[in-house]
């Protein structure tokens, strides 16, 4: 279907979850072509942050904007529509009205995802700051076409992670009433995102310490190997695949029910409709964990040390005898 049938799509799913995508292309090549001027990748990973948080957002609130605006316009309107209330959500499962109604699940979403991209966006803001360079970027700053291309890759990392709450918050204002209850889905997805950031913020904020301390001179080590680091040789990563697999969960259960297939224009095709949700919020964990495990996250890294501690018997013992990502309970 070409963009400009779905940017003129009567469909109250596909106007909102079109324009959520465009804004994470849009506000990435902003903050590209200042960081290209510059050869500057102090403000690449706080960007994400700050898209994700943006994108998810006018997912949320977009129907109401359309609402309200369309209120001032219309002079047989006395009142615009209320904002959606997350008071209100939590206490009746739903909040707003018209077309700009939102249940507690899509608050609770929009939030993870604002808590996670905010900690993360700040604690790596706060790296480069100190570190002043990323040496993922030492060979593409200073080339405008490669540089480019790392941001349009954000743009589209924000847009395939977020998938499951963007399609979730696209839903019209029917299906969230229909599904204001509280699904399994939704305790076990909601479990597994506490887990899965709070062992990611940990395992940060354990590396962090450990920096600091060896800034300080307060130990000579050359690589971390205590706490979470001692049970897997990237407890952080595995924190992050198990926060958005539980994102992934809670969106897939109303989004493979019956409400939310109809919601999506998916109810006519069956169990394929199904299938499509599913693969569709699967999107999100499984593009994480392969730009962890196969692009960015372990290659780079591992390659990195295996480098510079070649010849270290104490590394190649931890790194033989502690799992990649899964960690050990012992």
């Amino acid at each position: 279907m070409p963009l400009s049938t779905l940017l003129a799509s009567k469909s109250p799913f596909l106007r909102t979850l079109v324009p959520s995508i465009g804004l994470a292309y849009g506000l990435q090549a902003l903050v590209a072509i200042p960081s290209i001027a510059t050869q500057s990748e102090k403000f690449y990973d706080l960007s994400g942050s700050l898209t994700y948080i943006s994108v998810t957002a006018l997912s949320l609130y977009l129907p109401t904007l359309r609402a309200r605006a369309a209120a001032a316009a219309s002079s047989s309107v006395a009142t615009k529509p209320a904002w959606p209330s997350v008071l209100q959500a939590l206490s009746q499962g739903v909040s707003g009205s018209g077309a700009g109604v939102v249940n507690w699940r899509m608050f609770a979403l929009t939030a993870a995802v604002t808590i996670w991209a905010g900690r993360l966006g700040t604690y790596l803001f706060s790296r480069i700051s100190e570190e002043k360079n990323d040496s993922r970027f030492d060979e593409i700053r200073g080339k405008p076409l490669r540089f480019a291309v790392a941001f349009f890759a954000q743009a589209t990392w924000v847009t395939l992670c977020s998938l499951p709450i963007l399609l979730l918050n696209s839903l019209p204002a029917a299906t969230a009433v229909a599904t204001k209850s509280i699904l399994p889905t939704d305790a076990l997805g909601l479990g597994l995102f506490l887990f899965g950031l709070s062992f990611e913020v940990l395992a940060d904020r354990e590396k962090s310490a450990w920096s600091k301390a060896k800034r300080e001179k307060k130990h000579s080590e050359e690589f971390i190997t205590t706490g979470l680091w001692g049970k897997s040789r990237h407890p952080n990563y595995f924190g992050e695949m198990t926060a958005w697999t539980g994102i992934a969960i809670t969106a897939a259960g109303v989004l493979c029910g019956n409400a939310g297939q109809a919601g999506m224009g998916l109810a006519a095709y069956g169990i394929l409709g199904r299938l499509a949700a599913a693969g569709m919020c699967a999107v999100s964990p499984g593009f994480v964990s392969f730009l962890l495990l196969k692009v960015s996250g372990v290659p780079m890294s591992e390659k990195k040390y295996d480098k510079r501690f070649k010849d270290s018997k104490k590394y190649w013992e931890w790194k033989n005898n502690t799992p990649m990502i899964i960690p050990k309970l012992s």
